[in-house]
């Protein structure tokens, strides 16, 4: 059988392992800001007011791939769906080499309301829905960084950052399950860093990925992409926007920013709450916005610079992590190997049918089983693994640790969004907490399926 011959029966398979040829690499920008709100509207001091997709094109000679992040809450299905199938055609390559996701920041846009007792999370898009405006945008963003494609080399690092905690905690009054910094609990502190520069040295991209859920502009009312959008621009000015830096997800569905003084004072400005110097009980004060109990009333404009100030602070405490990373980084691969699959796991489901955010068991009657879609994009010695919904930071780490594969990283929010909601890890189901009251998973299934079905399709691309 022939190199071309046995692609496409890989293709057909839902892989496709591609022989190492020299490398290129183009990337781009595009611009996605919505139009100003006018109750609201961007005060134009802050590089994260603008909202982005960026897209990094990989192409070997063999394959090619692409690598795309947005400044969204998410992209579900009715965007992954057309988006992806238009790149695959743009790029003549498979579906599976292309890992899509959003920063999840909570102040870029969400969507749809959420469902009642879901704790916030937004409902699904009706399948019939048209496709949204930022399809074109995201193809487009991939158009423009495959015109720019040039010979390029690779390179993996990792760094460390301690901003994020985990958020599942015991209330010290009502010694219930409540969302709060929790020191003591799980926490992946690893900020993954893929580098892509030119063969002199030249910067083009790097694809970055940390597990902390970007919320500082939750029910703010003003548009931002949060701390991802600060990191991403610092980086890109710090080097003279010669380059692109798309910014990831880990595993965060239980990891916080440990500092949310900043927000939890925006949230109680707009519900007319009084602000004192110490750090507010963050679950009461959002309550009266979230839950609807009252009219959100307007931001005080210096509540809202030292939020946007805390936003850039964040970025840029994050960004110098990633740069110290880069520079760093000198370990280079001119000609990686380029292999992908997806695949699909299904674990039993539950509906719930009572209410209450936390602090109280759930009860809950039998459901359809629910879908996790899985992916693994492996460039040279770095495994790209993807799942479609926020999981736990232990998740991830398990993973990481029976990945055969030493350079791993999770990519979370990738590739459309399950019906999932949290995917908690085994041992947090006896948790009362929002997260994982309102999964739709039973518990005992989702953790194991997702490690085992990565480590499987790993290794299968190993052979």
């Amino acid at each position: 059988m022939t190199k071309s011959a046995a692609c496409i029966v890989a293709i057909a398979i839902g892989t496709c392992a591609a022989q190492a040829g020299s490398l290129r690499v183009g990337a781009a920008r595009v611009d996605i800001t919505p139009a100003a709100n006018p109750t609201n509207p961007p005060t134009g001091k802050y590089e994260h007011e603008h909202l982005c997709v960026r897209a990094i094109v990989l192409d070997n000679g063999e394959t090619r791939a692409a690598l795309i992040g947005g400044d969204a809450g998410g992209f579900a299905d009715n965007i992954w769906g057309p988006a992806s199938k238009q790149i695959a055609a743009e790029l003549k390559c498979p579906v599976e080499n292309i890992v899509m996701s959003a920063t999840h920041s909570h102040s870029a846009g969400f969507g749809p309301p959420p469902r009642p007792g879901q704790g916030g999370q937004p409902a699904a898009p009706a399948a019939n829905q048209p496709a949204p405006p930022v399809v074109g945008q995201i193809v487009d963003a991939v158009r423009q960084a495959r015109a720019k494609l040039q010979p390029a080399k690779f390179g993996f690092g990792t760094g460390f950052s301690y901003l994020n905690v985990n958020r599942d905690n015991i209330d010290s009054q009502t010694h219930k399950w409540t969302q709060a910094p929790n020191l003591e609990a799980p926490s992946d502190k690893t900020v993954a860093v893929l580098k892509f520069e030119s063969m002199v040295g030249e910067p083009i991209a790097v694809y970055v990925n940390y597990a902390m859920h970007p919320v500082n502009g939750y029910l703010s009312g003003f548009t931002s992409g949060d701390f991802p959008g600060a990191a991403s621009r610092y980086i890109e000015q710090a080097y003279g926007d010669k380059l692109v830096a798309v910014w990831t997800q880990g595993a965060s569905g239980d990891q916080n920013p440990l500092y949310l003084r900043p927000s939890t004072n925006a949230m109680a400005s707009r519900g007319s709450l009084p602000i004192t110097g110490n750090v507010l009980v963050r679950e009461p004060v959002e309550a009266r916005i979230r839950d609807g109990s009252m009219e959100p009333g307007p931001l005080d404009p210096k509540v809202r610079d030292q939020l946007e100030r805390w936003m850039e602070a964040e970025g840029m405490l994050l960004g110098e992590e990633v740069i110290r990373v880069m520079t760093n980084t000198t370990r280079m691969d001119a000609s990686p190997r380029i292999q992908a699959a997806q695949n699909a796991v299904s674990c039993p489901g539950r509906k719930r049918t009572n209410t209450g955010r936390e602090g109280e068991p759930g009860a809950y009657e039998d459901a359809g089983p629910v879908s996790i879609r899985l992916g693994v994009l492996r460039i040279g010695n770095t495994a790209l693994t993807s799942v479609n919904a926020e999981i736990y930071s232990e998740i991830g780490m398990r993973m990481k640790k029976e990945s055969p594969v030493a350079n791993t990283v999770m990519v979370t929010l990738a590739n459309g969004r399950a019906d999932s909601g949290y995917i908690p890890n085994d041992a947090s189901f006896g948790a009362y907490t929002f997260q994982v009251l309102g999964s739709r998973l039973k518990p005992g299934c989702a953790e194991t399926a997702i490690v085992n079905g990565l480590v499987d399709m790993i290794q299968a691309q190993s052979r």
